[in-house]
């Protein structure tokens, strides 16, 4: 009976145990294999690429959950006075010696060429432990947080910069840079979106929990960062770059020392003479470009770190009509994330087609908005430039890129990506101290949004132009 019973099969408990199991599976494992093929498209999981971003994605989920807990500590949960007191304090202890370490941030990660994956994932890991330290003091807003909010900056931008030089070694065939920029960045989006509203619900849980999910990402991300491809560790080839204007003397060819020179002749050139002193390498063969590109890139960052300020104060003291605060920053949010994501996907479709045209274009139409905004305040138009704020500087960035791909040359374009990351991240903190400094006064504000795109517009449209004019003497590849 026991073995007639066995060739029977499960029985229909079992069955229907097993069956409820894979349907509440499904939706899960059928989400994870849509982004993996999603994620892995087009040769990106062959060349290394999906790893990425994936990568990226849980960076960006992390770091939202600590911007979670540190906006309910330092913001939301005193008095507006109080708040900005706090806020200013956070910008002098944080985003003040952020401007020293910037600097250095690019020059130190070059000395790594043969460490990247493991620099990612020392980023990451050392979040993973500042946010369990966090935690501590997140409830009472003590000192002991600030420095550990610097550090977790720190490490960010540290991993930013590392993953924009990573980007152009796991480049898929026939992948141009700007859409794998834009693939990246879009994951990043995503997993913001998606991680938002997650660390909202723990923070109603306890003030600590946000900083606990932010560990268990970065954990992750930390054995994610060491699954990326060995090739993301080469260096063969690169060399470190500086961003400075082009000289025609540096770019003169010096003539090699002749057969039958002396080390004496070696020491001083092969005609017997001192030749001039060696410099660094630098991007000597971009031409303008790049470094009006740039330009017109730190004036939208500089923005974005303004408006990120000011506006958080400005419409938790005056909230859009009818709805709170809460709901009137929120609607702002949203609207500055969507438009980062359609500027991302317009990025990607355009293919930068003309990247000089698309930056001075996008940098009109950010100015543009600025100056109806100033003109003819209102919710509607503050949340309108949020939108176009978000999309100009993603199309402006993905623009750069083409360009840094166009024209540095292969052996110095990874640290012309470092050093470029480093110099917009240092855009946005001089934009978010003006954001903190300026009174909250509408007109005033949207006035200085108006006033830091139109500088940017004045150093860079001009050479855009023209360069654009002119042409390039380097083939297009994007």
């Amino acid at each position: 009976m026991t073995a007639a019973r066995s060739h029977d099969g499960p029985g229909p408990l079992r069955r229907a145990g097993r069956a409820t199991g894979r349907a509440l599976r499904a939706p899960f494992t059928g989400t994870a294999r849509g982004i993996r093929r999603a994620t892995h498209a087009h040769g990106a999981g062959e060349s290394g690429l999906g790893k990425l971003i994936e990568l990226h994605a849980v960076n960006g989920a992390g770091d939202v959950m600590i911007t979670v807990a540190l906006a309910s500590t330092v913001f939301f949960s005193v008095p507006t006075d109080e708040a900005r007191g706090r806020v200013a304090l956070y910008l002098a202890i944080t985003m003040a010696p952020f401007t020293l370490l910037a600097p250095v941030i690019g020059p130190l990660l070059d000395r790594l060429p043969h460490g990247r994956r493991a620099a990612m994932a020392g980023a990451m890991l050392a979040r993973a432990l500042l946010a369990i330290t966090m935690s501590g003091a997140v409830a009472t807003g003590g000192l002991e947080l600030y420095p550990a909010a610097l550090g977790v900056l720190v490490c960010s931008k540290a991993y930013g910069v590392v993953r924009s030089a990573v980007v152009p070694r796991l480049l898929p065939p026939k992948f141009s840079l700007v859409k794998a920029n834009s693939r990246v960045t879009l994951a990043g989006l995503l997993a913001t979106g998606v991680a938002a509203p997650i660390g909202a619900g723990l923070q109603t849980i306890g003030s600590p929990w946000p900083l606990y999910g932010a560990c268990a990402i970065f954990v992750a991300g930390t054995f994610l960062a060491f699954t990326l491809p060995p090739k993301v560790d080469s260096a063969k080839g690169e060399r470190r770059a500086r961003l400075i204007v082009p000289h025609h003397e540096d770019a003169t060819p010096r003539p090699a020392p002749g057969k039958g020179s002396t080390r004496a002749g070696l020491r001083r050139g092969g005609n017997g003479q001192k030749p001039a002193r060696e410099r660094p390498p630098g991007l000597r063969s971009v031409g303008g470009s790049v470094l009006h590109g740039l330009q017109a890139n730190a004036a939208h960052r500089a923005l974005s770190g303004f408006l990120i300020f000011f506006l958080a104060f400005l419409l938790r003291e005056h909230p859009m009509a009818g709805q709170s605060a809460a709901v009137s920053l929120g609607i702002v949010g949203v609207a500055a994330g969507a438009g980062n994501a359609c500027g991302t996907a317009v990025g990607s479709w355009l293919r930068a087609r003309g990247p000089e045209v698309i930056i001075a274009t996008v940098l009109g139409l950010a100015l543009s908005v600025a100056v109806l905004a100033a003109v003819f305040f209102s919710t509607v138009l503050v949340a309108a430039l949020g939108a176009v704020a978000g999309f100009t500087q993603a199309l402006s960035k993905l623009s750069l890129d083409a360009m840094i791909q166009r024209d540095v040359p292969e052996e110095v374009r990874t640290s012309a990506f470092a050093r470029s990351e480093t110099l917009l991240q240092m855009a946005w903190v001089v934009g978010g101290g003006i954001g903190i400094a300026l009174p909250l006064n509408a007109v005033l504000g949207m006035s200085v949004a108006a006033a830091i795109l139109a500088l940017g517009a004045a150093t860079s449209v001009r050479g855009l132009l023209g360069a654009a004019r002119r042409g390039t003497p380097h083939p297009r590849v994007a």
